[in-house]
C-alpha cells in the first residue's frame, strides 16, 4: 500500500507566491533568436504524396529516402532488430523457469524502472515463472542495487536476479550475489562505467554502435526486447499487451525517438489508447484523460508525473502492483493514493521552481553560463529533477539543481538539451564527485558543497568542448513554417500528426504567425495558472492559443503587434475534433515612433523600527497591519483595504506579501514598526500549527482557512500548506483544502516517512528564507525596500 498518500486533498493551486533568497519570484523571459526555415528540395520524397510541410520536416531531420520515410512514419514498416547476447539471457532464464527456481526482478523507482519491472514480471508470469519484484525506496536507498536490501531477498530463496533500468555500476551487489551462488542477468541503458559488473549476461544498448537501431532504447525498451525473445512465437500475441508499458517508459524517460525506439513508441501509444490495463484506465478516469485521443503529451503531463510521484515521495513498489493488478477495487485504491502523492509533488515542485527563478532574477549572470547550476538547502531532492527539466524548457540550456544536506554534501539532478551528453560532461569532473550516473539526457551526482564554484567552471568547460562556440550564442528557436491564421485548420493539424510522437530527437514543429495582437485573455485550469490567448491578425482572423503556466509571465502591451510561435495538434473535446495551438514564444514588433510614459507614484515613509509599541504619532484611522501574536493590534494581510495612512507593525514574511499589501492599501504615508515574530525551528512551527488544527477540530468542527492559519502563524502561506501536508503524512490527521477553505479531521492512515522527510526539507527552506528576509527588513534602508515594492 502506498504510504501516506491518503490524508490530504487539494482543489487549489498547491503553492502560491513562493519565493527564494529574499526576492519576489519573477519569471525571466528568455531572449531567443528566431531562425527562419530554409526550404529543401523534396523531389526524393515526391512519390509518397506527403503534405509539403511533412516532406520538408523529414528532409530537415535527415530522412531523405522513401524507404526511410516510410519506416519513420509507419511503425509496422520498421524492421524489428534482435539484441546481441540476448539468446544467452533467454537460455539462462528459461533454465530457472523450468526448474521452478525463484526469480526476482529488480527495478528502479522512476517510470522507466516501474514499467520495465511490470513488463518483465508480467512476461515471466505468462511463462509460468515463480517471480517476485523489488524497487528501491528513494528516501532510504536511492538508485541501484544495494546489498542490504538484496540480502533478505536472497535469504528468501531467490536463485536468479534480473535487473531492469539499473545495475550497470552495481559491482559490489553483483559480486555479493555471485558469492551466494545466485546468477544475475543485468539489463540497463545507463552509461557504462570503466569496468562492467561480473553478471552472467549484460544487455545494454550502450554496448552497441551509436548508429544501431536499438542504441537509444530506455530501460523499458531493453526489457521489452528481452520479453520478446523470451516469448518467442508467443510474442506476436502476448507482446501486444506489453506495448502500452513500453510507451509509458520511453516517453517518460525522454528516450531519443530514433530507430526502433521511435517505432516502439508509436506502437505503444496506439496500444495505450486501447489498453485493457486496469490501473492505467483508473488513472485516466481520475485525471479526466481521454485514452482514445492520447498522445505522447498525455504521457508526459498526466501519466508520468503521477507514477513518478510514488517513486519520488514514497515507495514505488505499489506502482508496479497498479500496473499489474486485475482487481478493480485494488486498482482504484492505488490510483487514488497516487493522485494524493501527485498533489504533494506539485506542491514541492512549485516551491522549488519559484525559488529557482528567484535566484536567476537575483543573479542573471548565471544564465550566461553554459549550464544553469543552482543549489539550496531547502530544495527536496525528490523534485529537483522535475524543476531542472522546467528550466531547460524555459531557457534552452542544460540545468542542474542541487540540494545541500546537513553534512555539507550537494546532491542533485541534471537535465540536458539535445546534442549534449550531460553525463559525459559531468563525468569530466569525476575527481571531485562522490558519485554520479545517468544517460545523455539526464544524470544524478553528489559532491561537497565547497566544490560548487569549481564544479560549475569545470562543467562549463566540458559542455563547451562538446558543443563548441554554439554554447555561448543566444538561444535560437527554429521556425518550421510561417502561417497565416486563416491557414490553421483541422486538415493541416491532421496532416502533421503523422510526424508524431514528438520528443527528444523529433521535436514538435514550431509554427509562427506575423503581426498579430491580443484580442482577449482568460485564465483556465483549476488553479488559474494557465492562459488562453485570443489573437487576431490584420485581416480579422482569430485563433486561440493555450499558454500552459502563462500566469505571471510578461505579455505584450495591449494593442501592440507581435509575432507569435506555437505548436499545432489536433485533439478531441467532448467528442468534437478541434485544433489546439500551444504557446512557444513571442517577439514584439517595435515601433520606433512610439514613446511610453512611465509614471511612478511614491509615499512618505516614517521609520519607527526602534519605537516598538508606540502608536502616539499615528493618526486616527491609520490602517495597522499586524499578525501572529500581535494580531490584536491590527488587521491581517487578508483584511487590508485602501487607506492613506498605513502602519506595518509586524514584519512581512517575504517581499511578496509586502508588495501585495502596498498594492491593496495604496498609502500616502507608511509607518514601519517591523516587530519581528519569534524565529522558529521547523518542529516548533509544526507544533504550533498542530495546536491550531486541534483547536479547529475541537471548537470549529474542523473548519478553518489558509488565510486564518497564515495570519495566526505570521508566516508565508507556503509554510502553512507544507506544514499541513507534513501533519497529514504523519498518519493521524486528514486535511481537505478547497480554494482557501480547510477541512480537518482525525483519521488514522498509513504514515509516509519518506514524504515527511521531503516536506521537512522544504519547510526548513521556507522558514529560513522568512527569517533571513525579516532580519534584512530590520536593518535595510526602508526607502530602498519599500520603494522597490511600490
Amino acid at each position: 500500500m502506498a504510504q501516506g498518500a491518503k490524508g490530504i486533498n487539494f482543489k487549489q493551486q498547491p503553492l502560491r507566491n513562493a519565493q527564494g533568497l529574499f526576492l519576489l519570484s519573477i519569471k525571466m523571459k528568455s531572449m531567443t533568436h528566431w531562425l527562419d526555415p530554409q526550404p529543401e528540395n523534396a523531389d526524393s520524397l515526391a512519390a509518397l504524396n506527403l503534405h509539403p510541410l511533412v516532406a520538408q520536416t523529414l528532409l530537415r531531420r535527415g530522412v531523405s529516402q522513401p524507404e526511410a520515410a516510410r519506416a519513420f512514419l509507419h511503425p509496422n514498416d520498421f524492421p524489428s532488430t534482435p539484441f546481441p547476447e540476448i539468446e544467452k539471457a533467454v537460455e539462462i532464464i528459461h533454465w530457472f523457469i523450468q526448474r521452478n527456481e525463484r526469480i526476482c526482478v529488480w527495478g528502479d523507482f522512476d517510470v522507466d524502472g516501474q514499467t520495465s519491472t511490470a513488463l518483465l514480471v508480467q512476461t515471466l508470469r505468462v511463462l509460468g515463472a515463480s517471480v517476485d519484484y523489488y524497487i528501491p525506496i528513494r528516501g532510504k536507498e536511492s538508485h541501484g542495487v544495494h546489498i542490504e536490501s538484496l540480502k533478505p531477498i536472497l535469504d528468501n530463496g531467490t536463485r536468479l536476479v534480473i535487473t531492469c533500468d539499473t545495475g550497470i555500476t552495481a559491482h559490489e551487489a553483483v559480486d555479493y550475489a555471485n558469492s551466494r551462488g545466485v546468477d544475475v542477468v543485468l539489463t540497463d541503458h545507463h552509461d557504462l562505467g570503466e569496468t562492467l559488473p561480473k553478471a552472467k549476461v549484460i544487455i545494454n544498448p550502450k554496448l552497441l554502435p551509436k548508429e544501431h537501431p536499438l542504441a537509444n532504447l530506455a530501460g523499458v525498451g531493453v526489457a521489452y526486447k528481452l520479453a520478446e525473445a523470451l516469448l518467442g512465437e508467443r510474442a506476436k500475441i502476448e507482446g501486444q499487451d506489453l506495448l502500452d508499458l513500453v510507451a509509458l517508459g520511453l516517453i517518460a524517460d525522454v528516450a531519443l525517438l530514433k530507430g526502433e525506439t521511435r517505432s516502439l513508441a508509436q506502437k505503444g501509444i496506439q496500444a495505450l489508447r486501447e489498453t485493457k490495463r486496469l490501473g492505467l484506465k483508473v488513472i485516466a478516469e481520475l485525471s479526466g484523460t481521454n485514452l482514445e485521443t492520447l498522445t505522447e503529451e498525455t504521457i508526459g503531463f498526466t501519466f508520468a508525473p503521477r507514477l513518478n510521484a510514488l517513486g519520488r515521495l514514497g515507495d514505488a513498489n505499489p506502482a508496479v502492483e497498479l500496473l499489474l493488478t486485475r482487481d478493480p477495487a485494488r486498482a482504484r485504491v492505488l490510483a487514488a493514493q497516487i493522485e494524493g502523492l501527485n498533489t504533494q509533488r506539485r506542491l514541492l515542485t512549485s516551491q522549488v521552481y519559484q525559488a529557482a527563478e528567484a535566484q536567476l532574477h537575483e543573479n542573471p549572470d548565471l544564465l550566461t553560463e553554459p549550464a544553469i547550476v543552482l543549489s539550496h538547502r531547502g530544495w527536496p531532492g525528490g523534485v529537483v529533477g522535475i524543476v531542472a527539466n522546467k528550466l531547460v524548457d524555459r531557457y534552452h540550456k542544460p540545468a542542474i539543481l542541487l540540494n545541500e544536506s546537513e553534512d555539507g554534501i550537494l546532491r542533485g539532478s541534471a537535465r540536458s538539451i539535445e546534442g549534449l551528453h550531460i553525463t559525459e560532461a559531468i563525468a569530466s569532473q569525476k575527481a571531485m564527485l562522490r558519485g554520479f550516473g545517468g544517460h545523455p539526457m539526464a544524470a544524478g551526482m553528489a559532491f561537497d558543497a565547497d566544490k560548487l564554484p569549481e564544479f560549475r567552471r569545470g562543467l562549463g568547460q566540458a559542455i563547451e568542448k562538446q558543443l563548441g562556440e554554439i554554447v555561448r550564442e543566444e538561444p535560437a528557436l527554429q521556425i518550421d513554417a510561417w502561417l497565416e491564421l486563416s491557414e490553421i485548420n483541422l486538415e493541416l493539424a491532421g496532416s502533421l500528426e503523422v510526424l508524431a510522437p514528438f520528443g527528444a530527437g523529433n521535436p514538435s514543429l514550431v509554427l509562427a504567425s506575423r503581426d498579430v495582437k491580443i484580442k482577449s485573455i482568460s485564465t483556465i485550469g483549476k488553479t488559474k495558472e494557465h492562459l488562453r490567448l485570443h489573437i487576431e491578425d490584420e485581416k480579422g482572423n482569430v485563433q486561440s492559443i493555450l499558454w500552459w503556466g502563462g500566469m505571471g509571465e510578461d505579455l505584450p502591451e495591449p494593442g501592440s503587434k507581435f509575432d507569435i510561435a506555437y505548436s499545432l495538434r489536433s485533439s478531441t473535446f467532448r467528442g468534437q475534433k478541434q485544433v489546439t495551438l500551444q504557446f512557444t514564444d513571442f517577439r514584439i514588433i517595435h515601433d520606433a515612433n512610439k514613446t511610453i510614459e512611465v509614471k511612478k507614484e511614491g509615499f512618505e515613509i516614517i521609520d519607527c523600527r526602534l519605537m516598538a509599541g508606540r502608536f502616539d504619532n499615528l493618526k486616527i484611522g491609520t490602517l495597522i497591519w499586524a499578525e501572529g501574536s500581535e494580531k490584536a493590534k491590527g488587521k491581517s494581510r487578508f483584511d487590508l483595504h485602501q487607506a492613506d495612512e498605513f502602519a506595518i507593525y509586524t514584519t512581512p514574511p517575504s517581499p511578496v506579501e509586502l508588495r501585495k499589501a502596498l498594492e491593496i492599501v495604496k498609502p500616502q504615508v507608511v509607518t514601519v514598526f517591523a516587530i519581528q515574530p519569534a524565529e522558529e525551528r521547523p518542529e516548533d512551527f509544526l507544533s504550533r500549527l498542530a495546536g491550531l488544527c486541534k483547536y479547529a477540530i475541537n471548537q470549529r468542527s474542523g473548519k478553518t482557512s489558509i488565510h486564518e492559519l497564515t495570519a495566526a502563524m505570521a508566516s508565508h502561506d507556503a509554510a502553512v500548506i507544507i506544514g499541513l501536508n507534513w501533519l497529514a503524512a504523519g498518519g493521524q490527521l486528514s486535511v481537505s483544502i478547497e480554494e482557501d477553505l480547510v477541512g480537518l479531521w482525525t483519521e488514522s492512515h498509513d504514515k509516509n516517512p519518506y514524504l515527511q522527510a521531503e516536506l521537512i526539507i522544504a519547510l526548513k527552506g521556507v522558514l529560513s528564507e522568512t527569517s533571513a528576509y525579516r532580519k534584512y527588513f530590520a536593518a535595510v534602508n526602508l526607502a530602498t525596500i519599500l520603494k522597490n515594492e511600490n
